[in-house]
């Protein structure tokens, strides 16, 4: 008998499984379509677009951490909203400090002070997501309902930090003047700080995606995932990888806090548990654990939000509950579910 009759034959995912795990990347370009179907006006639906595209990733940015969080250490975090609320305040002291920079006309300047606030919040926000997790979660690992009440109770106190350190009310954070305004392109007006937040967001995204997949942290994250038995029996401390994925996802809500702060113009020690609510669709819709499901479930709910806030106002308030009821009805687990080994 011939060797090719006795090799085995490898057998790959059928076609019908290609289309299903491909189906998720079609639905951000659908929806792009059907909103140009519905608003008429080509110049108005790529004004929405953009805006759209910029309030997704903004809202990707910080469900990203989120969703690594609990993919690797099945951690429920309601505290992150307190992180994005005081990036958001520690970027705008220094832009403050940098008011010569922000102010000069300088295209370098306004983009180098705001890339000074964005390091600062990180920075500090992962100082905060350090000790917020040896201090509250740590000693909850394993129990869901404790996670929820004891990060639910940092979050409060947080909130209340920054009324001390900054005062109860709502400040307003103005953009340098080179990212104030729009560019016009055919009819449409494109404001530059959206731009600059697709950017930001889809640069992070490459990132993160190439980090997960293409480095050994990478590799040491998704087999903590699978099996972090083993990935301890190999000699590496689960628990350092822990607290440097929560220290990593802190930051990234101090980041998403900073740009949702310029993107809103104004900030208060609430911001964070509001929006709380659409980043918590947004992994849900993804799957939990993922950033590919995140990326795109961040887009849907953007675009959405966009087209319906001028289709519908009034609907627009469920949308978004009811995308994520749709999906969840078409794929119970979400868009790309990371599965756990038992």
């Amino acid at each position: 008998m011939s060797e090719t009759a006795i090799r085995p034959r490898l057998v790959g995912p059928t076609p019908i499984e290609r289309l299903g795990k491909a189906a998720p990347l079609l639905l951000a370009p659908v929806l792009a379509l059907a909103g140009l179907v519905a608003v008429g006006d080509p110049s108005v639906w790529l004004t929405l677009t953009v805006a759209g595209l910029a309030m997704g990733l903004m809202i990707f940015i910080m469900a990203s951490g989120l969703t690594v969080v609990f993919g690797l250490m099945d951690v429920i975090n309601f505290g992150h909203g307190a992180f994005v609320s005081v990036g958001a305040f520690v970027g705008f002291t220094v832009l403050a400090w940098l008011s010569g920079w922000t102010q000069n006309p300088a295209v370098m300047l306004n983009l180098a002070a705001v890339f000074l606030a964005i390091l600062a919040s990180m920075a500090v926000t992962g100082a905060l997501g350090l000790a917020f997790e040896r201090v509250i979660v740590k000693p909850v690992y394993g129990h869901h309902l404790k996670q929820i009440l004891v990060t639910m109770g940092g979050l409060i106190v947080a909130q209340q930090l920054i009324h001390v350190v900054w005062g109860p009310d709502a400040i307003h954070v103005a953009r340098p003047p080179s990212l104030q305004g729009s560019f016009i392109v055919g009819e449409a007006a494109i404001e530059k700080y959206r731009m600059l937040a697709v950017a930001i967001g889809l640069v992070l995204f490459v990132a993160m995606r190439h980090v997960l997949r293409a480095t050994k942290l990478g590799l040491l994250v998704r087999a903590g995932v699978e099996n972090g038995e083993m990935v301890e029996a190999l000699g590496y401390r689960i628990n350092r990888l822990f607290l440097l994925v929560f220290m990593a996802g802190s930051a990234l809500a101090g980041l998403g806090g900073i740009m949702w702060g310029l993107y809103q113009e104004t900030i208060t020690a609430h911001m964070g548990s509001e929006i709380m609510v659409l980043v918590f669709v947004v992994v849900i819709i993804g799957g939990l654990g993922s950033i590919e499901g995140c990326f795109i479930g961040a887009l849907l709910v953007g675009l959405l939000s966009n087209y319906m806030a001028f289709l519908a106002p009034k609907v627009a308030l469920v949308s978004t509950i009811a995308l994520m009821v749709g999906v969840l009805m078409w794929r119970p687990q979400g868009l790309y579910p990371v599965v756990k080994a038992k």
